[in-house]
């Protein structure tokens, strides 16, 4: 069990580092609009 906490550990690193370099090229942005255009067209409002 232990070499799977250091399989989690080291997967949530490497998420954060991909979450924080996507963040500062400006992604965050497109994400959240293609998110909210998504959402709306679900719920029938697009």
């Amino acid at each position: 069990m232990k070499k799977r906490g250091w399989l989690t550990a080291a997967l949530l690193a490497a998420a954060l580092a991909m979450c924080a370099a996507g963040a500062a090229a400006g992604q965050a942005e497109d994400v959240l609009a293609k998110a909210a255009r998504i959402c709306m067209e679900c719920i029938g409002l697009g």
